[in-house]
This record gives structure tokens, sequence and C-alpha cells, in this order.
């Protein structure tokens, strides 16, 4: 959900006379009269990359010592996913035409009364980021795996489930499907990866709980794999429902994957089990080019926001996130990585549920005098921050928002290995 109301057509087809062939050359003058895409913001994010990823590759290079196929595997990887960064950047602009010509645009709520409030800012740029994505998945197969890989499969199967996502996302975009439906689909893009999934369907029980389990470890079996679905629904809508203002569902979702790399090669460092390390490698090998095209498409999407990315790419970078969660086997790490998403879903169950009201927009109200956003009854993150902290600008209030997602997976850290004890 972004913070646009859609253009709506007012063409009344029961009077509608044929158009002459010299039409076609005024709609493209017409097209040329768009304002060109804002440049992107390349000061902001390379701050934000060192900013994010300066732990990740200390850890690789300096703190671990991680084996050499595995850390050439990973830097392969890596490289890819900067030239997907640079290739992202370029594809935004030339899209942005493409969807603005099919009417696939709308107008920024939270600068309404504004001039920038009036601008046709282009729709679902999300699916450049998943195409993007995806071919680089496909090409580090080249480099990585072999034809008999015991790895294949999930991976492949995991690719699935991610362009199942991110099509579903932008036929969302396109008929704006209900909240009802939209619940469902990540339940059926899932399904590749939960047929596939070979792995464990145990879960350690805390020691302090084991004289009342009675048991240390516990086979879930099919109940895990509904777990599983039902974790995939909760991330792609989670990300989905925790937006509104401009930069927030890109930059969430860059800060829960840095995270994500920092805690995989936590576990490399810390694991002498190849197989073990081997499921949190495949973790950073679909995490690192998500964080690189997700960081270009952050450059246009920063506030005063460009492009909208879409349910396209909530859809798509929620799901990506649940995979590389269940393939690396640390489902439980990434839900308390998502601590404000969860918090976000529990304020907006009377809404969603319908016991009460729920607007279409459950946006703050902007002032377009003091350019500030006063938070609304609506039940929210960011409507609940801005009553507790006061009005505040977009742009100040995003970079709080994503400051909260930071502490929250550093809790998630602190939670995860000062109590590791509890499990050994």
């Amino acid at each position: 959900m972004a913070a646009r109301k859609r253009a709506t057509s007012t063409t009344d087809t029961s009077t509608a006379k044929p158009v002459p062939t010299d039409s076609k050359i005024e709609h493209k003058t017409q097209e040329s009269a768009d304002p060109p895409l804002a440049p992107p913001k390349s000061a902001f994010i390379f701050k934000l990359s060192l900013l994010l990823l300066a732990p990740y590759f200390y850890l690789l290079f300096c703190h671990y010592k991680i084996q050499h196929e595995l850390k050439r595997s990973i830097l392969i990887n890596a490289a890819l996913s900067l030239a997907g960064f640079f290739l992202t950047v370029k594809m935004i602009p030339v899209a942005s035409r493409y969807v603005l010509r099919r009417n696939l645009f709308g107008y920024d709520i939270n600068k309404k009364g504004t001039p920038q409030g009036t601008i046709k800012v282009p729709e679902s740029l999300g699916i450049v980021v998943g195409i993007v994505f995806l071919v680089l998945a496909i090409i580090f197969q080249y480099f990585n795996f072999t034809a008999d890989s015991n790895w294949l499969v999930e991976y492949n199967a995991a690719l699935a489930c991610i362009c199942f996502m991110t099509l579903l996302g932008f036929v969302d975009d396109v008929l704006d499907v209900p909240w009802r439906v939209k619940l469902l689909l990540p339940s059926i893009a899932a399904l590749p990866l939960l047929m596939a999934y070979a792995g464990h369907t145990t879960i350690v029980i805390p020691k302090p709980l084991i004289p009342y389990v009675g048991h240390g470890v516990i086979d879930l079996g099919w109940l895990y794999k509904l777990y599983m679905g039902l974790l995939a629904v909760f991330c792609t809508n989670s990300i989905n429902i925790h937006a509104g203002i401009n930069g927030l569902e890109v930059g969430q979702t860059v800060v829960i994957a840095s995270a994500i790399l920092i805690h995989n090669i936590m576990q490399i460092g810390a694991s002498v089990d190849p197989e073990y390390q081997q499921a949190h490698a495949f973790s950073i090998y679909l995490t690192q080019p998500l964080l690189a095209t997700s960081m270009a498409l952050l450059s246009y999407n920063w506030y005063p926001s460009s492009v909208f990315v879409g349910d396209t790419y909530t859809y798509f970078a929620g799901m990506t996130m649940a995979v590389v969660g269940i393939l690396g086997h640390f489902s439980e790490t990434l839900l308390i990585f998502f601590l404000p998403q969860v918090i976000n879903f529990l304020l907006s169950l009377p809404q969603l549920s319908g016991y009460v009201y729920c607007p279409r927009h459950r946006l703050p109200r902007f002032d377009p005098q003091t350019g500030l956003l006063t938070g609304t009854n609506d039940g929210t993150v960011v409507n609940v921050y801005l009553r507790i902290f006061g009005r505040k600008s977009e742009k100040s209030l995003c970079a709080h928002l994503l400051l909260v997602q930071a502490i929250g997976c550093g809790f998630c850290f602190l939670l995860r290995y000062l109590l590791a004890g509890w499990y050994k």
C-alpha cells in the first residue's frame, strides 16, 4: 500500500468515437510533456549502504574465518548483486515511461494541496526489481550449483515462489484485488516451496521449558509446513500494510535484509557443520540480490518519491524474506526481525477484521500549510507513532520508523544470542 490516489478514467465508452491516426502523435506529445523522473538519490544510498553493510563485511572478511569456496560463492553473488544494482537504477526510468503510457500512475496523498501533490507518480516499479532479482538468481546457478546438487531443487522452488508472487503482485496493482483475496495469494505462491521442502520439521525447546514439555526436541510434521505457509502469508502482507509514506516499504526491507545477512554470516562463522553452513549461505545468495536491487529502488522511492513501488514490490520482498528464512532454517529468528510488522498487524486487526471501520487509506493527516503529518485514530504503527511523539514531516517520520525497525532487529540479535544458552 502506497500513499497514492490512483487516477480514474472518466471516458464514456458508449459515446466514444474512433480516434484518428493523428492522435497518436498528439498522445506522444502529451507523454513528452510529463516531467522527467528525478535523478536517483545516490549520495543518500551510498551513506546508507556503508552504515548497513559495514558490520556484514567486517564479519565476512575480518572476524570469521570462512572457508575459501564458501567465501568465493558469496563474493561472486555479491558482484552479481552490485551489477544488479546499477542495472535496476538504469531500468527504473525506462519502465516509468511505459507505466505512465498505460496510465499506471497515482498522486501522492501526503502531498495533497502542494505542487508535488499534482505530479503523476508512476506505479508498480517493483516489477523492475523483481525481474532483475530473478535474472541474477538464475545466472548465479551457473557459478554455484551442479546438476546433481541437493540444493538445486529447493533453490528453483524458491525462485518459483518469488516469481509467482511478483506476478500476483503486479496483477493486484492492475486489478486492485480485494483484501480477502490478497490473503490467499501468498498461500498459493508458497506451494512450490512447501512441496519441495525436504528440511527438518522439528523445533528445539529452550532448556527452562524442557521439564514442562518433557522433550528437548519436538517433531511437528505437517504442522511445521502449515507454519511455513502462514509465515509466507504474514511476511508478504505485513510489508504491504506497514506502509503509506515515501520510502517506508523499501526502507524496512533494506533494514531487515541487512540484519538477515549479518545473522547468516554469524551462523556460518560459528558453525563447523557443512550442511548448516550451506543452509545459511543459501539464504545469503538470495538476500544479497534482494538488498542490492531494493537499494536501487530506494534511490527513487526515498522522499520525495519519484516512483511508487506498488504491491508488486511488497509481495516480492515479503515472499523473498519468507523463503530465505524457511530454507535457511531460521524462521523463528526472522519473525523477531519483523517485530514492528507484528505490532502493526496486531494494531490493524480490529480494522482488517471489520470490527472497526477501515478506510481505504489509513494514512496520517497532512497539513499543506506546515508540511507536517498528524496521526489519526487508525490502527497502524505510523499513526500511533505520530500520536505519541507528535507531528513530523514525512521524511523525518520515515527515518524514525526505520530507526525503530533497526532497534527491533538489534533486539532480535540480543534475544537470539544472549539467550542462546537456553538451547544448549
